[in-house]
């Protein structure tokens, strides 16, 4: 049946697939934060703590092709912009409060990330107790690459995930340094949504976040997934 809306309806959110013509769908975007244990502890938190989560609107990505430099506006209302790379893995089953085994076999692929924040606006929101959302759910405040599927990839539980910034290392770390495993946090996740196909879940960043300005340029990679490269404007 044909359906008139009253306004202009907003096309969903495809992301590219690596060396497909199909794409996938995006449904929602979790994000898991003080993943890696030295990130915690430069954030102010330390040991293995429960998993927490926020999450950004679906038309936050900012899709970056293989092999070519993305542009990234800088973001109003902040003169604190930090870079967070993550693992993004991309659901292709989901339910609510899955198991361990079947939290991990919703995992469909992966994505290099990064987490665009409002440093600034996060810290004032800290402090009295507010969401993260306008720190951390901006417009373009989720630059990705495409996915890659786990038929192709196999299961990522270790490799590299580093970023630099004109050159200079920044952030290094292993996905086998991760606090919560994909199973886990996925797990946990689904005690709080019922996951769907087609939402993806940014994993944590290792230590070494910080400040990045207009003009910079981000290269950044995990193993297994090639690099994302950016250009702040």
């Amino acid at each position: 049946m044909s359906v008139h809306t009253v306004v202009e309806a907003v096309p969903a959110t495809l992301l590219a697939v690596a060396g497909q013509s199909s794409a996938f769908p995006v449904h929602r975007i979790y994000c898991v934060g003080r993943n890696y244990a030295e990130h915690a502890r430069e954030m102010g938190a330390s040991g293995r703590e429960a998993p927490f989560f926020f999450a950004k609107p679906a038309d936050a990505l900012l899709y970056v092709e293989s092999g070519s430099e993305g542009e990234c506006p800088y973001p109003p209302r902040t003169d604190n912009l930090h870079h967070e790379i993550e693992l993004v893995v991309a659901l292709s089953t989901g339910g609510a409060n899955l198991g361990l085994e079947a939290a991990a076999a919703t995992v469909w692929g992966y994505a290099i990330g990064i987490d665009l924040t409002r440093r600034d606006l996060q810290q004032q929101a800290k402090d009295k107790g507010r969401p993260w959302d306008t720190a951390k759910g901006f417009d373009h405040s989720a630059p990705i690459g495409p996915l890659h599927p786990v038929s192709s990839v196999g299961v990522l539980e270790r490799g590299a995930i580093w970023l630099e910034v004109n050159g200079a290392a920044r952030q290094r770390g292993d996905l086998g340094d991760m606090i919560w495993k994909v199973g886990e946090m996925l797990a946990e996740l689904s005690t709080y949504f019922v996951l769907r196909p087609g939402d993806l879940v940014f994993t944590g960043t290792p230590a070494g976040v910080a400040a990045i300005q207009r003009g910079d340029r981000i290269r950044a990679g995990i193993d297994g997934l090639g690099e994302l490269r950016l250009r702040l404007t």
